[in-house]
């Protein structure tokens, strides 16, 4: 328990001394007047005072300290047989010169722009274009459809917005100027100019006077310099879902951030200056801003830029071909890859067609990890497999094996410990911390640490209460689980995942892992219905593996039988239903919610995340053979 325990004690004894520790390693224009600033408690902010660039860090200095020609950036794109790689150098040309083209275009300090990109390394570099003038980013991501991306416009305002012609999913090309053009024209803020990057894949139509070709441009741009800016300054703008269909703008400061990302990069993800670090998410995701972004960068390593998926461009092979090629040392993706690998590849048959033994961990985020997927990840490719959790608004981990600390056993279902900076909770509905093993919802002490969330864009009063009210003094997550004796933590889902079933508290997570241990089963989700006598029952989807030639009664009776044996009868399990795909996010979150209110007969929203529209189709279909909503 050595050096995880005494950074674990320090962090959260003496908050000031760990983070300005911490902060060393990053270069300041000017110091802070205050670590921390909590004259405006619950509303506290770090490095109050100091100035700094996050740009110069990410960049320059790397340039300036001798990694000129040292790989920053690689892009490798298999849906455009696409592969290239960027020095620091290069890189830092690029930006500055993008940055150029914003500064022509009047975009100042504190002005907004938005970005509405695939996965192509201009994404990148509009990002940190912004950083170094002081503008406000907020990634769109790209492809949303128009009346997203209005409610995005509307609420951030920018001046500017940097897209691209098209997308490429998979084999569809998605042309995005149509779906700009539209959210321009019945958002009620209109953007002064839009700079439109024009792909081999597609040509967008320019409307002169408001369009500018990219390229044009950006020949006729000087590069600039960095602008010097307040710690507490933000960063940028990320737009999380509302439940009440408004997305709520996560704002993230520069100082913090920074701060945060480099602490991470070696305590947590164990990544030196010059090693391959793959983030294979993508930027309108916090993990992408985080990690493909801003993190490796501001350590000085190599980060990968993958357009393509986890399997069919072309095979299930694609990540195992990456991580050889470019010898990344980890690789961090969400848990619904490895079941769309192991559901096309569950022998991992195509995993032997490549060296991975530069690979030293593989981290898993983006949803809970269940322990049969974890499991057959550790057996197929024989690094630590590790679960972590974090949220958009916290920008990096709340719990994790700091293997850069002190790696601790895995334990499947667990994301081990919480990480230096988090005092983590688990309270019961009055506040009142609940004993070890004991379900509770779980709220995080404040201040929360460097580089989370500071406030919500121009709404603190739903900042305040959307997190901060219902348990006063921490910050409400909005997940629940518990605490074992030896202090790993468990996340079973979120608070609206632990259904009341006559008056037994279960965590359908808890279920879902029961599932997933069945042999034939490659994905499930549980979710709580409504019922009149039992309040709530539950309800299991199950997809089955490729090749499971299974009559699919069978299946559902063998899957009813296996949580009455493994939970018991309390459960009250009878309804199991096979399906063809759930239906999910595009960073792979399944719509657990969108599948309640569907059971339950309420209006609900399709996410605009959604990545097929037509899952919501079959779960619907399958809904009526159960008999839900029972006005069906």
């Amino acid at each position: 328990m050595g050096q995880y325990l005494d950074q674990y004690r320090q962090s959260l004894e003496q908050p000031e001394a760990f983070w300005a520790n911490a902060a060393k390693t990053i270069d300041w224009d000017q110091k802070w007047d205050r670590v921390l600033d909590d004259s405006k408690a619950p509303y506290y902010r770090w490095f109050a005072g100091a100035k700094l660039n996050t740009c110069y860090n990410a960049l320059d200095r790397h340039v300036s300290n001798g990694l000129a020609k040292q790989a920053a950036l690689i892009y490798d794109s298999p849906v455009t047989n696409t592969k290239k790689t960027y020095s620091y150098q290069e890189l830092l040309d690029e930006v500055s010169r993008l940055a150029g083209v914003l500064t022509n275009l009047g975009v100042t300090k504190g002005d907004r722009v938005l970005i509405y990109m695939p996965m192509i390394p201009e994404g990148v570099m509009s990002m940190l274009a912004c950083a170094r003038i002081g503008a406000v980013h907020s990634v769109v991501f790209g492809g949303f459809a128009s009346n997203e991306l209005a409610t995005r416009i509307n609420d951030a305002k920018p001046s500017v917005i940097l897209s691209t012609s098209c997308g490429i999913e998979g084999s569809r090309i998605i042309e995005y100027k149509p779906l700009l053009d539209e959210a321009i024209n019945v958002s009620e803020h209109k953007p002064a100019n839009t700079v439109i990057l024009q792909r081999p894949q597609a040509t967008a139509s320019m409307k002169e006077g408001r369009d500018i070709d990219w390229a044009s441009a950006i020949n006729s741009a000087s590069p600039v310099d960095c602008v010097s800016l307040e710690a507490t300054d933000p960063l940028y703008i990320l737009y999380t879902s509302g439940t009440t269909g408004q997305p709520k703008g996560v704002v993230r400061d520069n100082g913090g951030h920074a701060v945060a990302m480099m602490w991470t990069m070696e305590h947590l993800y164990n990544i030196k200056p010059g090693e391959v670090f793959w983030a294979a998410s993508d930027i309108g995701w916090v993990v992408g801003h985080s990690y493909i972004c801003y993190g490796p960068l501001l350590n000085g390593s190599t980060t990968v830029m993958f357009e393509g998926k986890p399997i069919g461009t072309p095979d299930p092979g694609a990540f195992w071909r990456v991580i050889s090629e470019y010898k990344v040392a980890s690789l961090f993706t969400a848990p619904t890859a490895l079941r769309a690998i192991r559901k096309e590849d569950p022998q991992c048959d195509y995993l032997k067609k490549y060296n991975i033994s530069c690979m030293r961990a593989l981290f898993l985020a983006g949803e809970r990890c269940d322990p049969d997927t974890l499991t057959w990840a550790e057996n197929k490719i024989h690094v630590p497999v590790i679960d972590h959790w974090w949220q958009t608004e916290t920008g990096w981990a709340i719990a994790a094996n700091c293997l850069g600390l002190e790696a601790f056993p895995v334990k499947a279902g667990s994301p081990t410990k919480p990480v230096p900076g988090y005092d983590v909770q688990f309270l019961d509905e009055s506040g009142q911390a609940v004993a070890n093993g004991e379900m509770g919802a779980i709220a995080i002490k404040l201040p929360l640490p460097p580089g989370t969330f500071t406030t919500l864009w121009q709404n603190e009063e739903r900042f305040f209460s959307s997190y901060l009210e219902t348990f006063p003094g921490y910050y409400e997550t909005g997940d629940a689980g518990y605490q074992d004796e030896e202090g790993y933590v468990y996340i079973m889902g979120r608070t609206d995942d632990v259904i009341n079933v006559a008056g037994h508290r279960l965590s359908t997570g808890a279920m879902e892992e029961v599932l997933a241990s069945h042999p034939d089963v490659a994905e499930c989700a549980v979710i709580g219905v409504a019922d009149n006598i039992k309040g709530q029952s539950p309800m299991g989807f199950a997809v089955l593996q490729s090749g499971a030639n299974r009559n699919e009664e069978e299946v559902r009776e063998e899957l009813i039988a296996l949580i009455r044996e493994k939970i018991g009868p309390v459960a009250a399990f009878k309804m199991a239903t096979i399906v063809k795909r759930l239906p999910k996010t595009r960073s792979g979150k399944i719509l657990r919610g969108t599948m309640r209110s569907m059971a339950d007969g309420q209006e609900h929203k399709v996410p605009a995340t959604i990545d097929d529209p037509a899952s919501l189709g079959e779960i619907a279909d399958n809904l009526k053979t159960l008999g839900y909503p029972k006005s069906v």
